[in-house]
């Protein structure tokens, strides 16, 4: 069921328009993530959709209602939106925050209700700000501060929750708590989140379908938009440099002749990796199998590296290529402390640098 939708929308600040020709929909109990570069229009099309910003051309859709159809308090009934701006909160509590969500319900005097009061409670405990209760808004830190205006939005009981980029200032396992209460909303509550993210990692982990903002914007699940190189070209990173499995960006390789030749496998090579290219060092890997973890970041650093079908063991051919290029480097740094059958060549690596003298602890 389609809780909201944009038919060919266009927004933007004034005639500046930033965000054109748009068509998306939000299902209920799905979520759904909007990345782009800086500037591509993400906190722009919250705000169109909420209709703090005026629509360009193009509709809004909420059900069957058209945006510009309904009052204020008719969308804050079904819609929440929570920004990354700084709210003005003057000697205001972190409960009468939370509160204030309750506004489309409370009628002209404010005036909350048990089971108004039920609401903000369930909010701050799902949220774990409920220690925070009576603290002055202005004096917690900033992820904190997000964690209230969560839960004012979750508050407020909306159908469909909007937000613009909700793990800013939060710490890591901040945000993996906020992202999992978010799926487990949509999984309970039968909530559509709508959300702005710049962790692709996270975008990918946690998203039912991710819209993409571009010259022609992209709609699809997370496994068709981290595929095909469709994230590199979006974000302008070089080839090779952005991992589809796990969401992750490395930098570009060092050019120049390998020094150093990297035995490894299993990610036990990784930390090598990293530190020579923070060295700046160009290196050489391998042998490691397609399928191996590390990979990726290996093609990614790596000035060259050897590579051998999954599952087989590394052949003849794939050894005395990697053997050739220890011979030409000045070092050797080897990762693996064990070797079984489909690796045994490397073991023969270990001992030919060993006995040319490069290899290092």
């Amino acid at each position: 069921m389609e809780l909201l939708s944009a038919k060919g929308l266009s927004a933007g600040y004034g005639k500046t328009v930033i965000v054109e020709g748009l068509s998306f929909e939000l299902r209920e109990g799905e979520v759904l993530t909007v990345i782009g570069r800086n500037g591509s229009g993400k906190s722009t099309l919250l705000k169109t959709v909420t209709g703090q910003l005026s629509i360009i051309s193009g509709e809004v859709y909420i059900g069957e209602r058209g945006l510009g159809s309904m009052t204020a308090a008719e969308t804050a009934r079904i819609m929440s939106l929570m920004l990354t701006d700084r709210i003005t909160a003057e000697r205001m509590t972190c409960r009468a925050i939370v509160e204030s969500g309750r506004y489309p319900y409370t009628g002209r005097l404010g005036l909350l209700s048990k089971s108004d009061s039920e609401v903000v409670e369930d909010a701050m405990r799902l949220t774990d700000v409920t220690d925070l209760a009576d603290r002055d808004f202005r004096f917690i830190s900033d992820g904190q501060r997000q964690r209230v205006m969560l839960a004012r939005a979750i508050a407020q009981q909306p159908k469909i929750m909007l937000l613009d980029e909700p793990t800013s200032y939060l710490d890591i396992g901040a945000k993996l708590r906020l992202l999992t209460l978010l799926r487990q909303l949509v999984r309970e509550r039968g909530i559509a989140v709508m959300m702005t993210l710049h962790e692709l990692e996270l975008a990918q982990r946690f998203s039912d379908r991710v819209l993409c903002l571009a010259d022609k914007p992209l709609l699809g699940t997370p496994e068709e938009i981290f595929s095909g190189g469709r994230i590199a070209e979006l974000y302008g990173v070089p080839e090779g440099s952005f991992c589809e499995l796990y969401g992750s960006a490395e930098p570009q390789r060092i050019g120049g002749e390998p020094q150093v030749f990297v035995i490894g496998g299993g990610g036990t090579g990784v930390s090598v990796y990293r530190r020579l290219w923070r060295e700046g060092v160009p290196f050489a890997a391998g042998v490691l199998h397609e399928n191996d973890a590390e990979l990726p970041v290996a093609k990614a650093l790596a000035a060259e590296v050897v590579t051998e079908r999954a599952f087989e063991p590394i052949s003849d051919s794939a050894y005395a290529k990697a053997s050739a290029l220890l011979a030409k480097c000045p070092r050797a740094v080897c990762t693996l402390t064990t070797f079984g059958t489909t690796n045994a060549a490397n073991a023969r690596l270990l001992e030919q640098a060993s006995a040319l003298g490069k290899l290092e602890n």
